[in-house]
Formats: C-alpha cells, sequence, structure tokens
C-alpha cells in the first residue's frame, strides 16, 4: 500500500503506440522466442517522489494464428517518468498496441517544507 503523506495529490495520464511492427516487418510481428519494447515516458510535471503507475491495453492488434501471449509493466518509475516494457515470447504475432497510463503521487509544493 501507497500511503501519501502530503495533503496535495497529482495525477498524470496518456496513451502511447510504443511499437507497430506490422508496417516495417519488424520483430514484434515477425519474430519468435521473448522479444520485448521499451519506451520511455516522461511526466508532464514531476512528482514529489516516485508516483504509483498503472498501465494497460487500450488497443490490441494481434494475429488470429499463433496464440495471444503479451506482458506490459512499468518500470524504473520515478519522479519524473517511468520506461514501459511490452513483452511477448513462443510463436506470438504482435502487430500494435495501444498502452493507457495513470500516474498518481504526491505533488511537488515548495510551500511545504522541512526544518532540520
Amino acid at each position: 500500500m501507497t500511503h501519501f503523506i502530503q495533503g496535495k495529490i497529482a495525477i498524470d495520464q496518456g496513451e502511447l503506440i510504443p511499437f507497430s511492427d506490422f508496417e516495417n516487418d519488424g520483430p514484434m510481428w515477425t519474430g519468435e522466442g521473448p522479444r520485448e519494447i521499451r519506451r520511455a515516458v516522461a511526466f508532464g510535471t514531476p512528482f514529489a517522489t516516485p508516483p504509483v503507475v498503472q498501465v494497460g491495453f487500450s488497443m490490441l492488434d494481434i494475429s488470429n494464428a499463433a496464440g495471444a501471449r503479451i506482458d506490459v509493466m512499468a518500470e524504473d518509475i520515478s519522479r519524473t517518468g517511468f520506461v514501459l516494457r511490452v513483452g511477448t515470447w513462443a510463436d506470438s504475432r504482435i502487430a500494435r498496441v495501444r498502452v493507457a497510463w495513470i500516474a498518481f503521487g504526491s505533488c511537488l509544493d515548495e510551500d511545504l517544507w522541512e526544518i532540520g
């Protein structure tokens, strides 16, 4: 569980298409075995501390000739952004995906400071 100590909560959100491999016969569409794509995502404004980030698919374009194996995760979450990782394995053929994300965290507030 994440507790927000400061009273001000910030929310940032967005969507992106991290790859579109059917257009150029990229590895997510034509490859086999473990494959992954990583994309850096920057927040519009930094948070006071690394936020909680939730990611999910808002569009999947997958071949029906093979199993649909796909994984999505937010990694390396910092105050300023995170790395989106999308992976697949075996004979799955992923043409493209759109990923939606939302981040919740403490606001940066210059009026809040500690006396040490």
